[in-house]
């Protein structure tokens, strides 16, 4: 049967961390800190938002590109994020972060490119270019006095060796890895130089700590006509996993492309759920600043509480939800998960999900409730003390 399907397809490789949901689904007492988000649900204003658009009939067939009212409301938003205007022209509304980086791929990539990838990564980001017939190259963040660290050198030879595209997620997922302003500029000024698009995840950019409230993005320093693609979501900061609602922010003359490839892709977010996003952008400052403190206080404690462990080795994420960590001689991730979920009915996602790179590290999400994440830890140090 799959010699009948794409080929591209038929190579891709099953999920490791849906291996250990599904492990994880049956059993009893189980922990879930596997996927990436958090147990709290949506909140009532945004949910009260998509009822009160459904009473009104909003169930319709709408612009590819999203409601006018919305792709408005998030032009305002990032022009108030970064200080910069932007224009309504480059905001195309996506059913999630996911279709954003599909449809940025599919618009700039073409069988047998390459994209540039800074890992350990989402494997999403990956597996996606690969479905176009692409090939992705990974850059390793690398640790380096205590910190991820990207070596600019060997991303851009990297780059130099006939990439299409660069995609940077910063805030990182899996490692909370942020880039800083000074490395943002180099890399933007490599990639303007040599015509390489940039493709930026900023899903996290308002997850971050240690008194910051906004990551360094392109979005500051690109211009319209810059080949950059800006790709964001209203599921981490507003608790909206589910609902499936994210933009893009690209050059204008990308609109009518986007918009094509949108129709055949989903033809557009649910109606309703678009106008629930717009009072998410409107009313939803306090909420994104209450999770952002409540996640750094979480993220203290798994650090904390993993840190002081010997054989456990954890740098303190800038950003993102995620503690990557690794565990003195233990090189199989996928079998230590596996043996964590049996023990001690943890279910985290084992590294090898993020790529080759990620291989020996564990991946726990801590956007869960603090009693959660002291039961869990003290599951972990019985079986990793």
């Amino acid at each position: 049967m799959t010699a009948e399907i794409n080929k591209s397809v038929a190579k891709l490789a099953e999920s490791q961390i849906r291996q250990i949901m599904e492990m994880g689904q049956g059993m009893e007492g189980v922990i879930p800190l596997w996927f990436g988000e958090g147990d709290e649900a949506t909140p009532e204003f945004i949910k009260q938002a998509a009822v009160r658009a459904l009473s009104e009939d909003k169930t319709f067939y709408v612009p590819n590109n999203g409601v006018p009212e919305l792709r408005q409301a998030i032009a305002e938003y990032m022009s108030r994020l970064y200080g910069r205007p932007v224009a309504v022209e480059r905001i195309t509304a996506t059913t999630s972060g996911m279709h954003g980086i599909m449809l940025a791929y599919q618009t700039i990539l073409d069988p047998g490119d390459t994209v540039v990838i800074i890992g350990p990564i989402w494997p999403n980001a990956v597996h996606a270019a690969e479905v176009l017939g692409a090939s992705a190259r990974i850059v390793a963040l690398r640790e380096v006095d205590g910190e991820w660290s990207i070596d600019l050198d060997e991303l851009f030879a990297a780059l130099d060796a006939g990439a299409k595209a660069l995609f940077i997620n910063s805030p990182n997922n899996p490692t909370g890895w942020m880039a800083e302003r000074a490395e943002l500029e180099a890399i933007f000024t490599h990639c303007r130089k040599n015509g390489i698009w940039m493709l930026c995840d900023d899903v996290y950019a308002r997850l971050v700590y240690d008194g910051r409230s906004l990551a360094p993005s392109i979005a500051e320093l690109a211009y319209p006509e810059d080949r950059v693609i800006i790709i964001n979501s209203f599921s981490k900061n507003w608790n909206m996993t589910g609902w499936r609602l994210g933009w893009i922010m690209a050059p204008p003359d990308l609109l009518l492309t986007l918009a094509k490839l949108t129709e055949y892709n989903i033809a557009g977010p649910a109606t309703f759920v678009q106008h629930a996003g717009i009072v998410a952008l409107g009313d939803g400052e306090a909420h994104v600043a209450r999770s952002r403190a409540a996640f750094e206080e979480r993220r203290d404690l798994v650090y904390r509480r993993l840190g002081s462990l010997n054989r456990i080795g954890l740098i303190k994420p800038k950003g993102a939800f995620y503690a990557f960590f690794s565990v003195e001689g233990e090189h199989n991730s996928l079998a230590l998960a596996k043996k964590i979920l049996h023990d001690a009915a943890v279910g985290l996602a084992p590294g090898t999900a993020f790529g080759e790179v990620g291989e020996g590290y564990l991946r726990l999400c801590f956007a869960a409730s603090p009693a959660l994440l002291n039961e869990a830890m003290d599951r972990l140090e019985r079986v990793l003390a």
